[in-house]
């Protein structure tokens, strides 16, 4: 009973003391067009991504961008033709202009995705632009997508402006996994507190990030979280910490065009960096796991136990925790379009996602550690950087 009274007092607090981490209308920010449209450079590490960028170059290329606008995409040693590629649809398509390069092999201290993001950013500077939109090679983005994120970034005067990109969700493990996923993420960094200069918390996505260059530099980006493997929180906090304004939220014209079909593919995405997450801390694993225990797992355990032993008060207790549980989850199955009776199974995808935390903690002790795109970086001090 006591148990249970702990996962509904945990629940209470995360209701309305967390930000109110689980509402979705944390949306692009109030904005006009600017006087003056700023020289933006769209930077996109790629590798190995022949797969999805005939579904997202092309939406980069039509950007509807009154000012100067110029994409560099950074092809990161792909063995699947990704950069002939990109030409490829490049001179078939038009639009915005495209530059392909190569920086090579990662020197040692340098994750791959942010040696490529260096590259991009060093060959951008040469077009001395205000902005530099960076995005992930399996990001589209609507005709309007460019404009309306300098927009924000004018009229805010953020630093960063980022935007979660709308996951797929069409398997039914998608459907079970992928908007818990941005739940939990949400709960960990409530949106909310991003944006408020006087709070500490940081984080972006980093499939949709436009940084204003100047931020950057102050901020040493990327050469500062070179390390990092969860690239997106350590820029984030890296910027913020730099005395920077930033501003994280749910997109509606940016979309992940990644699919995900089989449970392998998501438990990939998650246990590659999460145990990088908890800086390889076996006390912050153990701590995790027995939080994500106590809050998703002990109510639906509480409810049905007390029922079967008669205990009222412990079913009672339970059954309230789970009932506060699902409705915070309904925003964000609404926000996916997803059937609303996947909110009582969130327990259930809980546990998926404490078992693939486990198991990133069994890869790195293998040896195997966090990977990138076929890049494994077993050593701690080479995944971690800033980030907790």
């Amino acid at each position: 009973m006591w148990i249970a009274a702990g996962s509904f007092a945990a629940w209470l607090w995360l209701l309305f003391c967390q930000g109110f981490f689980w509402r979705t209308d944390i949306r692009l920010p109030a904005r006009t067009d600017p006087d003056d449209w700023p020289t933006v450079c769209v930077v996109v590490p790629a590798r190995d991504e022949a797969a999805v960028l005939p579904e997202s170059l092309p939406s980069l290329l039509a950007q509807d961008y009154p000012g100067r606008a110029e994409i560099f995409l950074v092809d990161d040693g792909s063995s699947d033709g990704t950069g002939e590629l990109a030409r490829e649809l490049s001179s078939r398509l038009g639009g915005l202009p495209l530059t392909v390069d190569s920086p090579g092999e990662p020197p040692a201290g340098w994750t791959g995705k942010l040696w490529a993001v260096r590259h991009g950013i060093g060959l951008a500077r040469a077009r001395g632009p205000e902005y530099l939109l960076l995005t992930d090679a399996d990001i589209a983005h609507a005709p309007d997508s460019l404009r309306e994120l300098v927009a924000a970034a004018r009229t805010g005067g953020f630093d960063a402006v980022s935007l979660m990109a709308r996951l797929r969700v069409e398997s039914l493990w998608e459907r079970l996994v992928v908007p818990a996923f941005v739940y939990f993420f949400a709960q960990l960094y409530p949106f909310r507190r991003i944006g408020k200069r006087s709070v500490r918390t940081a984080a972006a996505a980093g499939g949709c990030v436009l940084l204003r260059t100047d931020a950057a530099e102050r901020a040493r980006i990327p050469d500062a979280i070179r390390q990092a493997v969860i690239d997106d929180v350590a820029l984030a906090r890296a910027v913020k910490g730099g005395g920077g304004h930033i501003w994280l939220g749910l997109a509606e014209r940016v979309d992940s065009v990644r699919p995900y079909p089989r449970l392998h593919d998501l438990w990939r995405m998650v246990s590659r960096s999460a145990y990088a997450q908890l800086r390889h801390n076996p006390l912050l694993l153990l701590g995790t796991v027995l939080g994500l225990a106590l809050v998703y797992l002990v109510p639906p355990v509480a409810l049905f136990t007390g029922l079967a032993v008669g205990s009222t008060a412990t079913a009672v207790l339970g059954g309230l925790a789970w009932l506060v549980m699902t409705g915070t989850y309904i925003p964000m199955l609404r926000y996916y379009g997803q059937p609303l009776w996947l909110a009582p199974l969130l327990p259930f995808t809980a546990f998926l996602y404490l078992l693939m935390t486990v198991d990133s903690a069994v890869q790195h002790y293998r040896g195997r550690g966090a990977a990138w795109k076929g890049r494994t970086y077993a050593r701690p001090d080479a995944v971690v950087g800033d980030e907790s």
